[in-house]
């Protein structure tokens, strides 16, 4: 019964018609036990076959139905199966790879109850799989998914649905969760809270429920306007209150009303309706089958389905409320509660679900138990050979804490930790290997100083380093590795790969936290016999300012033969150390890696491939495009779980806004990480002070954070060039004078145009000579790299042949300047610029054509799309490509199309993209 909800009502209603208007859209229902959370969902369910009461049916409905339950989220794809089983039949039509995760997850393996055979992909890749097949499925009829107990969702089900509820767009689907307050993380999803009932609609439900009047103060006392406890303590009325004066919330009131109902049964029937709490999917054939054990049978339900607590449906067994469940479950003594769980997981077995079975010998568990934690060890191993590393993690973990002996203990915390980073939950990996270096610590047998126990020691210090670095202790991170490298090193028999390993991870972390000693402390050992010990000698060599030697070390790994037949660490590796190397050399070796994550469908991947490619784009002028790449690695970050990127993508793309002078832009981007991740920071401040003409604050907050981190980054080498004009307008050049030697050292060594004729200008204004500015301008003619930098260059000359009286030759510069900075939309820069026209003699500056003005009107995701379709790319491609469905790619088109002027894909060719 639902009574008011008129907010909640509409929510839904309106979430409904926008769906079969083509615009699909989320919502999670979210608060306390009973508050009425299934009751609206059911509403909406009703909405689809009725409309409205006294109104007609509607548009047919595809209804798609799921719910968590607390015992079954080990069981990896539990949820989604049960969700996605009627529309399973469109497989078919997606894209093979993510055909094959549907069939790795919801097999025969996950109908069983666990996960499919093994296979490559990424957790997210299933996500996206499940947006495709909900959209197939609405090509037939709008689509209404309803997740009931939302907190209980096994992780990959959970993860997989939010990655698709939160790139709905245009498919005709609408998804509503409804999950206990703060107990399901479902950030950028619209939520609703409703409130508990009070006044008129309070007494509208207990006038629907016939409580006399004189009862009805002592009701709303106990229910405290919750809607189901209302309803529970209706039936009450005239007798002792189910738990006289006890201080408890109203949901613990019906959860003890429910106790007391489900007491109250005869024997045998609250013996088999106690055996169904204890498994979750309640099939009738396994409920059977363990029934003997507690001398109960089939018609032992009878009286409970007489009484409301259970129905039988569908060869299941179905509790009215959630809450009836664990009422009866917690009713059971604990003996009695391993007693079923034992007969469950025989009957399991004997039927051919061995999953279930493992998962009910872990219930049955009291202690350690080897068995059990044998059982689960192999299952989790089986998800995480399906990729489904979340769901292994704890079920790892769970292992852990049922084995006997500290060697498997250890083992199995160490698998799970494992399995907790290749899931991108570094956090839970570090507190499982917390936990396994408590075992090595307090394990006295004579094997605890063996060799395997220092390794496994080092092992879980690599993984606790991931988090480490993620929760921005490069530094902790970094002598957290190099002090168990060293002994690891000194014992007998040492996997030297491994040791070489944690040192290379130690170097990238101190370099960047700029951490030079521990930099040194690490490379100095590896004897450079590989390219990727080469690499590190090499950022230690850069970060000692010897460019010439450093950079042909870290080069020496991009050139396609120091990788050859490398695996994903060492790849990923390459690209990190890879920032003061060539841009056009990083931008190749990028793009090749976000392909191959794109093909392969490895999603996690994705965000920091995404943010090294922005700030490709942002070097090449591309800011548009830089920033519709930045959103898509937020959204896949914050889908990801990783906070710390998007906060760098953040202060990346201050830098567009420092150059664009938007103060209050640029201050908001880079307010929670100026601290933290203080040299991108730092530099989009002080790009923004210097095109502000605050040249002190520049030069002031540059050289402080240059001598705080040794200056050896790439944002502090590529900002040398802004210190030296803050420096050279303060009438002080020379206080920049160490930024420029740098500087011009690794131009030297880079061999780029563009750093050369930077390094050029520095010289220029710190002597004051114009034959360096000549060899500038030439030298950025002659390459496209870094337009700013060449606008910047051309502006400084400019203003030099002005004040040499030169104005032609001035006006000619200035107005090279004037028109990338228009085109950048670098307002302060192009002010500027205009100022010294107008000085120089040119009083009819015209403007210069912007960057496409039809493209400043496309969103991000519309100018991605746009792009791709220009370039011939179908919009299953596209809907492959950028993780979205074929349906909200012709969306973005057809909403782009006017906003460029045209009327086809055809005509899209023709235009400047």
């Amino acid at each position: 019964m639902l009574v008011g909800r008129d907010t909640e009502r509409k929510a839904l209603r309106r979430l409904l018609d926008e769906a079969v208007a083509g615009r699909s859209g989320a919502l999670v229902l979210c608060g306390e036990a009973g508050i009425g959370k299934s009751a609206l969902l059911s509403y909406a369910a009703g909405l689809t076959e009725r409309g409205e009461p006294g109104e007609p049916a509607g548009v047919p409905w595809t209804v798609l139905r799921a719910t968590g339950y607390e015992e079954e989220a080990g069981l990896a794809f539990a949820s989604l199966h049960q969700l996605l089983r009627p529309v399973l039949d469109r497989a078919a039509a997606l894209p093979p790879p993510q055909a094959e995760a549907l069939h790795r997850a919801l097999g025969s393996g996950a109908a069983a109850g666990g996960p499919g055979g093994p296979g490559g992909g990424d957790r997210f890749l299933l996500g996206l799989a499940v947006l495709s097949l909900l959209a197939e499925a609405a090509e037939a009829a709008p689509v209404l998914c309803l997740v009931d107990d939302a907190q209980w969702l096994d992780v990959p089900s959970a993860e997989a649905l939010l990655f698709a509820a939160r790139r709905l767009a245009a498919e005709r689907v609408a998804v509503v969760f409804a999950a206990r307050e703060g107990e399901f993380g479902a950030a950028g999803i619209e939520s609703l809270r409703p409130a508990r009932l009070a006044g008129g609609e309070a007494r509208a439900l207990l006038d629907a429920l016939g409580v006399p009047a004189p009862a009805r103060e002592r009701v709303l006392a106990e229910s405290d306007g919750n809607p189901l406890a209302m309803t529970e303590f209706a039936d009450a009325v005239g007798q002792a209150p189910a738990v006289p004066g006890a201080p408890l919330s109203a949901p613990e009131r019906v959860l003890a009303a429910y106790r007391a109902k489900v007491m109250a049964l005869p024997e045998r029937s609250r013996l088999i309706v106690q055996l169904a709490a204890a498994e979750t999917q309640c099939p009738l054939p396994v409920l059977l089958a363990a029934a003997p054990a507690l001398d109960v049978g089939l018609a032992d339900l009878a009286e409970a389905e007489a009484r409301g607590l259970v129905a039988v449906s569908g060869g299941k067994v179905g509790f009215r409320h959630p809450l009836i469940r664990t009422a009866a479950y917690l009713s059971a003594p604990t003996a009695r509660r391993v007693l079923m769980h034992q007969a469950l997981a025989d009957a399991a077995e004997a039927k051919g679900g061995a999953d279930c079975a493992v998962m009910h010998r872990a219930a049955a568990a009291t202690g350690p138990n080897e068995r059990a934690a044998a059982g689960l060890e192999a299952y989790a191993a089986r998800a995480a050979a399906s990729r489904v590393a979340a769901s292994a993690a704890g079920v790892y973990a769970q292992a852990a804490r049922l084995s006997p002996a500290p060697a498997d203990r250890l083992r199995r915390l160490t698998a799970g930790a494992w399995a907790a980073v290749t899931a991108g939950q570094a956090e839970l990996g570090a507190r499982l290997a917390e936990e396994g270096e408590g075992v090595v610590g307090g394990d006295r047998s004579p094997s605890s100083s063996s060799r395997g126990y220092l390794m496994q020691a080092g092992e879980l210090a690599y993984i606790r380093s991931f988090w480490l670095f993620e929760d921005d202790r490069p530094t902790q991170a970094a002598r957290l590795l190099i002090e168990h490298a060293a002994r690891t090193d000194a014992a007998s028999g040492a996997d030297p790969e491994r040791v070489r390993m944690m040192r290379r991870t130690a170097a990238t972390y101190a370099w960047s936290a700029g951490d030079l000693a521990a930099l040194r402390e690490a490379a100095a050992p590896l004897d450079g016999r590989t390219a990727m010990d080469r690499s590190v000698r090499g950022l230690a060599a850069l970060a000692e300012g010897d460019f010439a030697r450093g950079l042909p070390l870290v080069a020496e790994l991009l050139d396609g033969e120091g990788l050859r037949g490398a695996g994903t660490h060492q790849r990923m590796h390459a690209l990190s150390v890879a920032s003061l190397l060539p841009d056009d050399t990083v931008l190749a070796y990028v793009e090749e890696l976000i392909g191959e994550a794109r093909e392969q469908g490895w999603i996690g991947r994705l965000p920091y491939l995404l943010h090294v490619l922005a700030r490709q784009q942002i070097h090449a002028g591309l800011h548009r495009q830089a920033r519709a790449t930045a959103a898509e690695a937020a959204t896949i970050a914050r889908d990801t779980g990783l906070a710390v990127r998007i906060r760098r993508l953040d202060n990346l793309l201050a830098r567009i806004s420092a150059v664009e002078g938007e103060e209050e832009r640029v201050r908001e981007l880079v307010s929670t990480s100026l601290a933290a991740d203080g040299n991108y920071a730092v530099t989009a401040l002080s790009l923004l002070d210097l095109g502000l003409g605050r040249y002190e604050a520049a030069a002031r907050r540059l050289a402080k954070a240059r001598g705080a981190a040794g200056g050896h980054s790439a944002a502090m080498v590529f900002a040398a060039a802004d210190e030296v004009e803050a420096a050279f307008r303060l009438g002080d050049p020379g206080r920049a004078e160490p930024a420029a030697r740098r500087f011009a050292a690794w131009a030297a060594a880079s061999g780029q145009p563009w750093a050369r004729a930077v390094a050029l200008r520095n010289e220029a204004l710190l002597t004051g000579g114009s034959e360096p500015f000549e060899e500038a301008v030439r030298l950025h003619a002659a390459g496209d790299g870094r337009p700013f930098e060449r606008a910047r260059t051309s502006l400084l000359y400019g203003e030099q042949l002005r004040r040499a009286r030169h104005k032609a030759r001035a006006r000619e510069q200035l107005r090279a300047a004037l028109g990338v900075f228009e085109r950048l939309d670098a307002r302060p820069w192009a002010e500027r610029a205009r100022a010294e026209l107008h000085a120089a003699g040119d009083v009819t500056v015209p403007a210069a054509p912007g960057e496409g003005s039809a493209l400043l009107a496309l969103t991000p995701q519309e100018l991605q799309v746009v792009r791709l379709a220009a370039a011939g790319s179908s919009s299953r491609d596209i809907a492959t490509r950028l993780f979205l469905s074929p349906r909200t790619v012709e969306y973005h088109l057809y909403k782009a199309y006017p906003k460029l002027g045209v009327g086809s894909r055809r005509e899209l060719a023709g235009l400047e993209l």
